[in-house]
């Protein structure tokens, strides 16, 4: 008897978009239906891993180098497979969701690199899962335009030359796509995002002298870089794709994955392309990991805590020196400001500050480095010509006189700052307006000239909870206010107010403020600390 066909994904609650049978082919869905039976298991167990692990931090309060991989960080030989040429010069990447007319103003920005988000700068509505991938089709096959419908301007792409190179950010390993389901249980977020982008776009990409790029979110482990790697390598057999073809850079957001720099590397190693240091993730995993360690793990306020910090200098210090070892790219941080059409001083401030933070960057051997809007690429783009001049990259820079010990990355107490009552405030201000913005479907969100994505609202809910839970005191109008959840709902309260008198009852009304203020104060103030916000917030989502 001949074996039962593979059962087909079933698309589940999802009402038809205009197309999307092009992205959805029953060819496409096959091969995601394939990824997700031959490596959601393994992603399962990784899962259960990271829990463990958490486990062992809040019986240690202490994290190491790990002795079992000591051999391959001793071993000088091995490198990274060579960059390719669409990505060997990589000084300035703009971030942002694949909407279309992000699409085509990232393309044109001028930067070397788009990173087209369906991570955490995209909400995941089922429109922006599949239409984003619709966008990025279009965009290979120059058949992407867009009129503003408020101001009638019209966008279209540049020439070919002058178009940034596509890195696409898949959803991480802990996010569902619940809108598509083998035998009811939902696929990997990761493994659709993946999935859809390479079986469409691989060999097109080919054609263009480029290749399936992609930046790899939320890693934990190198365990969890070789279940890619894996992927990687079925995915380009699959369709007679070359090995190799496959290019991935890693974000170090996780301060687990600080520790196993040179291991996620060696996994990925015929396919990776760099680290990168993603700062308000590595916060909020900072505080997931260490949240019942004790008064030196408590965080100050995000905004004090810069990339001068020591043990940030220490984490970005350690991940050039091995990057350039090993042959990779390094890639900075976000640069999140956004310039103001209507306030010269705004963006003079704005301005002097990406420029220090770039200049920092390219002068301490980073490769590249990250901006969330196209008026900031020309000030990175001269912080890194400055210093690699015609050269593609700095990898020469080997930062052999880098030294950096366990635990220097966990040296929460050698920064000379504390919480205030004023970035409590604020953490419940961002936190709000940004989680009201992503239930509505909107992953990168402009609040207080920032651009703010789903890593802010986790460390801003993580501030929350962290400065409560460790009786946090702040000086306020003279007098000493304690951190609790009385003073949080109180803040929170007197911001819903404030709100609706600035954008008035009708806007009010058909927002979700109340929603996103009920779910920030639940995942901040819950005793069983949630490990992601978007958990909860995707069970809420609309679409």
């Amino acid at each position: 008897m001949p074996a039962p066909a593979p059962s087909p994904l079933a698309i589940v609650d999802a009402a038809p978009l205009p197309r999307q049978d092009e992205v959805l082919s029953e060819a496409a869905l096959a091969f995601v239906a394939e990824l997700h039976r031959r490596f959601t298991p393994r992603r399962d167990e990784l899962l259960a891993r990271r829990g463990e692990r958490r486990a062992g931090i809040a019986r240690t309060s202490s994290l190491d180098f790990l002795p079992e991989t000591a051999d391959i960080r001793a071993d000088d030989s091995w490198r990274v497979a060579p960059s390719p040429a669409a990505l060997n010069d990589r000084r300035v990447e703009i971030t942002g969701p694949t909407d279309r007319k992000m699409t085509i103003n990232a393309l044109n920005s001028g930067a070397k690199i788009w990173l087209a988000d369906f991570e955490d700068a995209s909400a995941p509505t089922w429109e922006n899962v599949i239409l984003g991938q619709l966008n990025l089709i279009d965009a290979y096959e120059r058949r992407i335009d867009f009129t503003d419908p408020g101001s009638g301007k019209s966008y279209a792409l540049k020439a070919a030359g002058e178009l940034a190179t596509v890195v696409m950010r898949p959803r991480g390993w802990h996010l569902a796509e619940r809108h598509l389901q083998l035998d009811g249980v939902p696929v990997p977020g990761a493994l659709v995002d993946f999935g859809l982008y390479f079986f469409h776009n691989a060999e097109r990409l080919i054609e263009l002298g480029k290749g399936p790029y992609f930046y790899l979110p939320k890693t934990e482990s190198h365990l969890e870089a070789r279940l890619w790697n894996d992927v990687f390598v079925f995915a380009q057999d699959y369709l007679g794709v070359d090995q190799g073809t496959v290019r991935a850079t890693v974000l170090i957001e996780t301060i687990t994955a600080a520790y196993e720099m040179e291991e996620i590397l060696y996994e990925l190693r015929d396919h990776a392309s760099g680290l990168n240091a993603g700062r308000w993730d590595y916060l909020f995993s900072i505080v997931k990991n260490f949240r019942d360690g004790g008064a030196k793990f408590v965080l100050p306020d995000r905004n004090a805590v810069t990339m001068t910090a020591p043990f940030m200098r220490a984490y970005t210090e350690l991940l050039v020196r091995t990057c350039h070892k090993r042959g990779a790219h390094a890639i900075g941080g976000m640069a999140a400001f956004i310039p103001s059409r209507r306030d010269a001083e705004v963006n003079k401030v704005a301005f002097e500050k990406v420029k220090a933070d770039k200049d920092r960057e390219a002068g301490d051997g980073f490769d590249g480095s990250w901006v969330a809007h196209p008026d900031l690429v020309p000030i990175a783009l001269a912080s890194f010509d400055a210093v690699l001049g015609d050269k593609p990259n700095q990898k020469d820079r080997l930062r052999e006189d880098v030294s950096v010990a366990a635990a220097d990355l966990i040296a929460i107490d050698s920064l000379d700052a504390k919480p205030t009552y004023a970035g409590l405030l604020n953490a419940v201000q961002v936190g709000i307006r940004y989680i009201e913005a992503w239930l509505r479907g909107s992953g990168a969100v402009a609040i207080f000239n920032l651009m703010e994505d789903a890593a802010t609202a986790e460390i801003s809910r993580s501030q929350i909870w962290q400065w409560i839970n460790a009786g946090v005191e702040f000086e306020h109008n003279g007098h000493t206010v304690r951190a609790t959840p009385e003073l949080a709902r109180e803040l929170a309260a007197a911001e819903l107010t404030a709100i609706r008198g600035e954008i008035g009852e009708d806007a009010f009304t058909a927002g979700a403020w109340q929603q996103a203020h009920d779910l920030l104060l639940e995942v901040s103030l819950d005793a069983r600390y949630a490990d992601f916000l978007t958990l909860p917030a995707y069970e809420q989502l609309r679409g």
